[in-house]
């Protein structure tokens, strides 16, 4: 073979890629679409594995690992016990169920026992599967604390690694504001109208930087998606995005970071992309980022977005002095909250950041919010309502107690060691547990705690009677298991962490609350609509700031992007993920471990994480005396769960005092509905139910 040839094959081998790519995506739809098959058959109640594992193209085992209610009387070890690899104390509850729906009552914890190895039931080796999986799937196996002294060394702090309150004031940013789709321009009180040509990143500058020669640093796009417009080229919509963002700009090159700015190199996320860029041969930076790392939109001109900053800064000038808006949310969040470090007394001296080896523990361990779709035949087909709440400025109702302190190893000797009442202490403490869970038998509402299912991260939620599972779990959710209104589940610690009770985050969180109200009570009252609508968007903008500042908390290990010459494909690095590609270039990204973040703290992230999902569960109105959550409904009601919403087939009489962790009816759609069956259907419906919601008010 020639070079000629060489390089002509390797031209072939790129369109074969990008064919098998998107024969990927198809494959997986009709995976899943086989798989739900399979489901909806099991509910036949003579249905048998044996008949339809060759009409769906698959082994009997795959069948019953879809599907473990499928499991033939004759499989060997199908009643065999569950063996024990380690010996677990036991926190569980009496098994006789309570009455469907009573209000839980403070005594429930004292249920929970501690008892020897020997005393534990054996339980049938039935796991949990997603839902739903590809047959050749299984699920994660979650990381562990080794035995003995290597396990008890991760119980440390980072050396010379702690969060202290700063000692500069963050310099702001000359911003603009831009819709791609009419060429308006906003700077400070001035409106321009710009011609973008293709609305590529080098048009956007050169329009921009024509229009205000003195130069700006930060180009916010209010409208338009100029990322987005070559969609249709691209199997993937994240492929676009690097396409555009990595396109030649005459005169500048991407920015490599300055000063106490680390941020560097572009940011290719689907939706709201980060371009970065400097000129060359001089020392001026400039960034382009969406607006919708902030709030939505609703056809808002980028006046009204203006508005909506200037409201922003203005209000949480009135609780930080040095207040500054950064770049995005999380980037403003983590600035505010060094500046409500104490000067003084305890914690003066700044909050340590655990080991690195802690960090990649919680970051294995510790999911985000709950994202849930439950499908036929748990629901019913066909939906009398779809009914949408979601829990006001959510996160807010768990900061007021986070971990603090060096963290202590707890195991399963040590806790079965304790009395019963140190045993709920801790539970009730700042803690993230390993445990080993059995759904109990009659279970007959959606599951409760989080179990690792396929795929990176991924997390869903076993409800089965009879069902184990091992996981990772924080207090909240524990408690909630073992004390819910319906009954109780058995729960094993195999291992823990426990730290001190502190309240790190109790007075950034209560400045921020306060901001928000006030700007709340300016969206409700203002009498001018413009001026209402930007102070409901600077309230979303008040929501961002607390979600993705406690998220910039839990630290992921860091993605280093870079681009290599198609010339030189060979210097692609060995580990590298290709992420985009064009005639000139090919855009990579490879992890890099964990940096030295002085604000890493992923315990407090995943303490808040754990409250929230457990809060869509089952959560208490003192001043009401009665509860609210998933639990409080009928069993078959619950649709999905989303991050901070709940989705249910009829309307709850749940109280609704605008205080954040508080839910509110966000879309009512009258059926029959058919029910979704993927995400894209659930937020049709969504889109579908706020707007019926809409018409009805306004009417």
């Amino acid at each position: 073979m020639d070079a000629q040839s060489y390089n002509a094959t390797l031209a072939d081998l790129r369109t074969v890629r990008d064919a098998i790519k998107k024969a990927r995506a198809e494959l997986a739809k009709l995976e899943a679409d086989r798989n739900k098959k399979i489901v909806q058959l099991s509910s036949y109640e003579k249905a048998k594995a044996e008949r339809i594992a060759p009409a769906a193209g698959l082994g009997v085992a795959d069948v019953v690992a879809l599907v473990p209610a499928l499991a033939l009387d004759s499989l060997p070890g199908n009643d065999a016990p569950h063996p024990s690899a380690a010996e677990p104390s036991t926190a569980h509850a009496a098994a006789e169920p309570a009455p469907p729906s009573p209000q839980p009552t403070a005594a429930a914890p004292a249920m929970i026992t501690a008892a020897p190895h020997s005393a534990l039931t054996p339980v049938p080796t039935r796991t949990a599967a997603p839902e739903p999986p590809t047959a050749t799937e299984v699920p994660r196996e979650l990381p562990a604390i080794p035995a003995g002294t290597s396990g008890d060394a991760w119980f440390s702090h980072a050396t010379g690694l702690a969060s202290t309150r700063p000692n500069f004031t963050q310099q702001a940013r000359s911003t603009v504001f831009l819709d791609t789709t009419t060429g308006v321009l906003v700077h400070r009180n001035q409106t321009h109208r710009l011609d973008l040509g293709t609305a590529t990143a080098a048009d956007i500058l050169t329009a921009v930087f024509h229009a205000i020669p003195e130069g700006v640093e930060r180009i916010y796009i209010t409208a338009g998606d100029p990322w987005h417009r070559d969609a249709d080229r691209y199997p993937y919509l994240r492929d676009a995005v690097a396409a555009w963002l990595n396109a030649p700009v005459p005169g500048w090159r991407t920015d490599t970071g300055r000063g106490r700015d680390r941020m560097a190199g572009h940011f290719a996320h689907a939706r709201n992309p980060v371009g970065r860029y400097q000129r060359q041969n001089a020392d001026s930076h400039v960034e382009i980022r969406s607006v919708g790392e902030w709030f939505d939109l609703d056809g808002d001109d980028p006046h009204t977005v203006r508005d909506a900053f200037v409201l922003l800064w203005q209000v949480l000038r009135r609780h930080w002095n040095d207040a500054v808006l950064m770049g995005s949310p999380s980037q403003t969040g983590r600035d505010l909250w060094t500046r409500t470090i104490p000067t003084r007394g305890q914690h003066s001296d700044g909050f340590p950041v655990l080991s690195e080896e802690l960090r990649g523990l919680l970051h294995a361990t510790a999911g985000q919010g709950r994202n849930e779709l439950i499908t036929p035949p748990r629901v019913p087909e066909q939906l009398p309502q779809l009914v949408e709440y979601d829990r006001t400025f959510a996160y807010a109702k768990h900061t007021w107690k986070s971990p603090v302190g060096t963290p202590r190893r707890i195991t399963a000797h040590a806790f079965a060691a304790w009395s019963e009442k140190e045993q709920i202490r801790a539970l009730y403490g700042c803690g993230h547990w390993q445990i080993r869970v059995t759904v109990p038998d009659g279970w007959n509402h959606v599951g409760l705690l989080p179990a690792p299912a396929p795929g990176d991260r991924a997390w869903h939620y076993p409800a089965e009677p009879g069902t184990t599972f091992t996981t990772w779990a924080g207090g909240p959710e524990i408690h909630t298991a073992l004390t819910n209104p319906i009954q109780p589940w058995k729960i094993e610690i195999l291992d823990g962490i426990l730290w001190e009770d502190g309240k790190p985050l109790d007075d950034w969180a209560k400045k921020l609350k306060e901001t928000w109200t006030s700007l709340s009570a300016q969206a409700h009252f203002h009498g001018d609509p413009q001026q209402a609508r930007a102070a409901h968007l600077a309230s979303r903008a008040v929501r961002s700031i607390l979600l993705y500042g406690i998220g910039s908390f839990a630290q992921r290990p860091r993605m280093v992007t870079g681009t290599t010459p198609r010339t030189m494909e060979r210097d692609v690095p060995a580990d590298a993920e290709i992420i985009g590609f064009d005639d000139e270039q090919i855009t990579w990204q490879k992890p890099t471990g964990f940096s030295r973040d002085p604000n890493a703290h992923p315990e407090w992230a995943a303490a808040i994480w754990s409250g929230a999902r457990a809060a869509l569960l089952t959560q208490r109105h003192r001043d009401d005396n009665t509860y609210a959550g998933a639990l409080y409904t009928p069993p078959g009601s619950v649709i999905a769960f989303r991050t901070d919403a709940l989705y249910l087939t009829q309307p709850q009489n749940w109280p609704y005092h605008h205080q954040p962790g508080d839910y509110l009816l966000r879309g009512q759609l009258t059926g029959p509905v058919a029910a979704p069956t993927t995400e894209e259907e659930l937020l049709t419906l969504r889109n579908a139910g706020r707007a019926a919601l809409t018409t009805g008010q306004e009417s």
